[in-house]
């Protein structure tokens, strides 16, 4: 099935960029980049591939390609259907931007302090040695608190990773052998976070979103989970490329704690939709992520309403330190209080990217914004794989939006 989603004739999408998506860069540079969406789709690892730029504040390219399995849970007949900017993509990892964010509005009301430890929130934190981890260290992958500590090889561990109650009750039971040391917490600070949010604002996740975020900005899904009257409508994710080698399958079973598979296949089920993972499944469109992270570059504003204060969007970008090692993933890293950041000469959202801050999701999502060359962008792809050819065009698309959308200021 994942097969046949990836490699559906590339004849049957409709890719030429319409007339409205020349309205900040030239009509040349636009056929470039979306030229550029086109190899990475036809890579045969992308089953669908969401993109949306904006630039200058304006929509530059919204356009989608690829199929989704096309099924009720009951059905066992399933079809595909055309992806279209309309259908929402699970962010995985780039949920986790979002209830950052969310914590930064508690502390913007004067409800949350990010210095004072978890434990003034969630007393039962406090216990093994934790009682001195703050909300700073938590939002900054140094919470010591990386795993949850399930086993990998137990298929029925992946359900876990969806039960919010286990998760902060499992957190709080164990020692963080970690603290102070950067380590991607891929699962578990979001919990941890969510349980702050949802104690101090004394409302549930997903209705603290509706307030702060998904109502202001007129957002259709954006929510984590999805309503039950959606679940026909999202983009199914689906395992692709090249079978994982010894070392990469430990690298991933360290970081997601189940094999690669069988988390790809319990996200499509309808458990993890009904769920609430605030560090893993946020479903959004391209254009509704886009839209978010070109609210932060206006510093809060939208449509002449002040969404968040500029200071709390300078807080949540504002570097914590250095690049350094990333014990979990491996590789050097640089985070803000909440979000991921670039690099120079070459970063997680392309070259030259030292002040851009978003958020990776599971391999192949990559949302961001870029304050230097003034744009937001999404890329959603449903085709989960770590390593194979595809990569390649991924990082010529980075490449190529860098290029036609040179940096401009200094924000």
């Amino acid at each position: 099935m994942n097969k046949q989603l990836a490699m559906k004739q590339h004849g049957d999408v409709d890719c030429q960029p319409s007339e409205d998506d020349f309205n900040d860069l030239s009509p040349k540079a636009v056929n470039r980049i979306w030229h550029s969406v086109k190899r990475v789709y036809k890579s045969g690892d992308h089953p669908s591939v969401s993109f949306c730029l904006r630039r200058n504040g304006h929509i530059v390219i919204n356009r989608t390609l690829g199929y989704t399995k096309k099924c009720g849970f009951d059905d066992n007949t399933p079809s595909l259907v055309k992806v279209t900017p309309a259908t929402p993509v699970n962010m995985f990892s780039a949920s986790k931007a979002i209830t950052a964010i969310l914590l930064h509005h508690l502390v913007e009301q004067g409800a949350v302090d990010l210095d004072r430890p978890v434990s003034f929130y969630v007393r039962e934190f406090g216990k093994h040695g934790k009682g001195n981890i703050t909300l700073a260290d938590v939002l900054s992958h140094r919470g010591g608190f990386p795993l949850l500590g399930l086993d990998p090889g137990a298929t029925e561990d992946v359900a876990l990773i969806s039960d919010w109650d286990w998760a902060v009750k499992r957190i709080c039971g164990r020692p963080a052998d970690l603290h102070g040391k950067l380590a991607y917490h891929a699962i578990s600070a979001g919990y941890i976070l969510g349980e702050v949010i949802q104690r101090v604002s004394a409302q549930p996740l997903n209705e603290y979103l509706d307030t702060v975020l998904r109502k202001p900005l007129g957002m259709n899904y954006f929510t984590f989970g999805l309503a039950q009257e959606h679940h026909s409508l999202f983009a199914h994710s689906a395992s692709v490329g090249k079978p994982l080698g010894t070392l990469e399958t430990r690298f991933v079973n360290r970081i997601i704690e189940a094999k690669f598979e069988t988390l790809v296949d319990h996200t499509n089920e309808e458990r993890n939709l009904n769920s609430v993972i605030p560090a893993g499944n946020l479903f959004a469109t391209a254009e509704e992520m886009s839209r978010f992270y070109q609210m932060l570059l206006d510093k809060g504003l939208y449509k002449g309403d002040q969404i968040l204060k500029p200071e709390t969007v300078d807080r949540f970008v504002r570097p914590v330190g250095r690049a350094a090692f990333d014990r979990t993933m491996l590789m050097p890293m640089r985070y803000s209080r909440g979000a991921m950041l670039g690099g120079e000469p070459y970063g997680v959202f392309g070259p030259n990217s030292s002040r851009a801050f978003g958020h990776l999701g599971f391999t192949n999502i990559l949302t961001w914004a870029d304050p230097d060359r003034s744009i937001s962008c999404s890329i959603l792809s449903t085709g989960k794989s770590l390593v194979g050819s595809h990569l390649i065009s991924f990082f010529r698309l980075l490449n190529s939006i860098a290029r036609e959308c040179p940096i401009q200021s200094a924000y």
